[in-house]
């Protein structure tokens, strides 16, 4: 199974693609805004308002042999700790060895930008080169769970 979380997701039509291809179930998990997809193999989940629900409704069910796409990184750690193997929307793959480096980092920005209020910044903008790492990595992570 493949779980998205669905929330600033951009390539939630390319997971259905990949997982028609594949005959892999998905569940697109949100706490709404997102139109249901009515393609059989997608499930969209609506779960309440409310912090980190939808991540939580992810972790309770994502492991061995499953795929979670997130940008979240706490929720990444929790999915691959329940053995499931994760992707963030460019592509780029968490893994156990990433996991704590990444973890570590997100708490150090968090920092800094408690610091210093005025800061200014934000991600790269989402590109055609992101959404082509991303299809090459789901790929490549779904014939990889299926072993």
């Amino acid at each position: 199974m493949i779980y998205v979380d669905a929330d600033a997701c951009p390539v939630k039509d390319e997971v259905v693609r990949v997982a028609d291809r594949h005959g892999v179930k998905v569940f697109i998990v949100s706490n709404g805004g997102i139109r249901p997809n009515p393609h059989p193999l997608v499930e969209t989940v609506v779960v309440p308002d409310g912090p980190d629900v939808a991540d939580k409704w992810i972790a309770d069910r994502a492991g061995p042999g499953d795929i979670c796409i997130t940008g979240d990184i706490p929720l990444a750690a929790k999915c691959l700790e329940a053995g499931a193997r994760v992707l963030r929307h460019n592509g780029e793959t968490f893994t156990k060895s990433n996991i704590g480096n990444q973890l570590a980092m997100r708490d150090l920005m968090a920092d800094l930008r408690a610091a210093d209020p005025f800061r200014q910044g934000g991600g790269k903008p989402f590109s055609k080169a992101d959404r082509s790492r991303f299809l090459e990595a789901l790929e490549r992570e779904l014939r990889a769970a299926k072993k």
